[in-house]
C-alpha cells in the first residue's frame, strides 16, 4: 500500500529504495515466529497475520524465521521453504500482500542447538522424538542452556547447509518474495558459529574472526549468486551476546564491513539470544544506539529494532540517520495498524486501504452505511 509521494513527509513516511525494489515507509513490519505451521507449511493464520500488516500500512512485512531444512525449525511448528509444497502455500500470502502494493521478505533460518522444540505455549520445552523431535547439530557440542547437547556438524554437514540456504533461495525467488533476509541472530546457527562462546572449532571454521564469519561469507554468497540482482539480500545481525568473551559490537562492524562488498544491501541489527542468562538492560529503543555505531562505521544501511512504540520515537530515529528504516513487532502484534495511526500522529496523509477509510482521522473518507 503505496503512500503518498509528498516531499514534506515525514521521514518514517519517505520512500527507500533498495536494488530494484522500493519501500513506501520506513515502518516495517518484524520478523515474528507464530509457531502454527504442519510440517513447515503455513497455515491460514499466516495469512490473516501477515496480511493484516499490509492491510495496516507498513512498507515491507517480513515472515518468521522459515527453516531452510526439516531440522533447521526452531520448533516442531515453524514454517519451512525446504520444498515445493512449502512455495504453494506461501504463494497466496505473497499475492495478497503484492496486493496492498507491499514489498514482502523471507526470513532463511536454521536454528542449529535451538531447534526441536515444542511451542512456547505447550507444557514442555523439548520435542521427543515423538512429538516430531530431531537430533539438533551446531558448530560445536555445547548445549543452550539446559537443552539436549548438540552434535558437532562435519565439514558435510556445513556444506548441506549452505546448499539449503541456496535451495531456499531459490525457491523464495519461484514464491514471488521480494527480498531474502539471512537469520545470522538470536543465538541460532550461523550466530552460533560467530560467537566463540558457541564455536570453539579448530578447523577453518572457528577460532579466529575471519573463521568464524566463514559460513556467513559463504551462505552469503551462494544466496546472492542464485537470487536476481535486484533483488535485495538483508542479514539480521545480533550485535552484541551482551557477555565479555562473546560476539561483540566491533566484530559486528567488521562483518557488516565484510558482507557490503558481497552484496547485502541492509544489516537487520538486533542483539542477544546465543546467551539465556545474559543480562540486558532493556529500555525503549535500547538497541538503536548498536545499529547506529554499525551504520556510521560501515557504511552499509541498517534498521533498528526493539521497544519501538511511538510514532514520534521512530520518526526520530530514522531523521537523526540513527537508522534507515524501523522493524516493529510487539507494537505490530498489539495494532496492526501501527503505520496508518503513526502516519495521523505524524500529520501525514498516507494511503489507506477503500475498505479502511472511515476510520481515517485525517481528511475522512465517508461511504454509505
Amino acid at each position: 500500500m503505496n503512500n503518498s509521494q509528498d516531499v514534506s513527509a515525514p521521514k518514517l513516511f519517505s520512500p527507500l529504495r533498495l536494488r530494484g525494489v522500493e519501500f513506501a515507509s520506513r515502518a516495517w513490519a518484524s520478523p515474528m515466529c507464530q509457531y502454527s505451521a504442519d510440517e513447515g507449511l503455513v497455515s491460514q493464520w499466516h495469512l490473516v497475520h501477515l496480511g493484516a500488516f499490509a492491510t495496516g500500512g507498513v512498507g515491507l512485512v517480513m515472515t518468521e524465521a522459515t527453516a531452510v531444512s526439516p531440522e533447521g525449525r526452531i520448533t516442531v511448528a515453524c514454517t519451512g521453504i525446504w520444498n515445493e509444497k512449502h512455495v504453494t502455500g506461501w504463494k497466496p500470502i505473497v499475492e495478497f500482500v503484492h496486493s496492498m502494493s507491499t514489498p514482502i521478505g523471507i526470513q532463511l533460518s536454521h536454528a542449529g542447538r535451538k531447534g526441536s522444540t515444542l511451542r512456547p505455549w505447550d507444557s514442555h520445552i523439548i520435542a521427543a522424538v515423538e512429538e516430531g523431535g530431531w537430533e539438533t547439530q551446531g558448530p560445536s557440542a555445547i548445549a543452550y542452556s539446559d537443552f539436549p547437547l548438540p552434535r558437532e556438524m562435519t565439514v558435510a554437514d556445513i556444506d548441506k547447509v549452505i546448499n539449503d540456504y541456496r535451495d531456499s533461495a531459490i525457491r523464495a525467488v519461484e514464491a514471488g518474495f521480494d527480498l531474502v533476509e539471512l537469520h545470522a541472530a538470536h543465538g541460532y546457527l550461523i550466530h552460533q558459529f560467530l560467537s566463540p562462546l558457541s564455536n570453539q572449532r579448530t578447523d577453518m571454521y572457528g577460532g579466529s574472526f575471519e573463521n568464524r564469519i566463514r559460513l556467513l561469507i559463504e551462505i552469503t554468497e551462494a544466496v546472492r549468486g542464485v537470487i536476481p540482482a535486484d533483488m535485495p539480500l538483508f542479514v539480521r545481525l545480533s550485535a552484541t551476546d551482551w557477555v565479555e568473551g562473546a560476539w561483540n559490537i566491533e566484530e559486528s562492524i567488521q562483518v557488516a564491513k565484510e558482507l557490503d562488498p558481497l552484496g547485502v544491501d541492509l544489516i537487520d541489527v538486533s542483539s542477544g539470544g546465543l546467551v539465556h542468562d545474559a543480562r540486558i538492560s532493556s529500555f525503549p529503543g535500547y538497541q538503536v544506539d548498536l545499529a547506529k555505531q554499525i551504520r556510521d562505521e560501515s557504511g552499509i544501511r541498517v534498521s533498528a529494532v526493539g521497544l519501538i512504540t511511538e510514532a514520534e520515537q521512530a520518526e526520530k530515529i530514522v531523521e537523526e540517520d540513527s537508522a534507515d528504516a524501523i522493524m516493529l513487532g510487539r507494537a505490530l502484534l498489539r495494532n496492526p495498524r501501527w503505520a496508518l495511526n503513526a502516519a495521523e500522529t505524524l500529520q501525514y496523509e498516507s494511503m489507506w486501504p477503500q475498505q479502511l477509510q472511515r476510520a481515517r482521522t485525517i481528511n475522512p473518507r465517508e461511504s454509505p452505511q
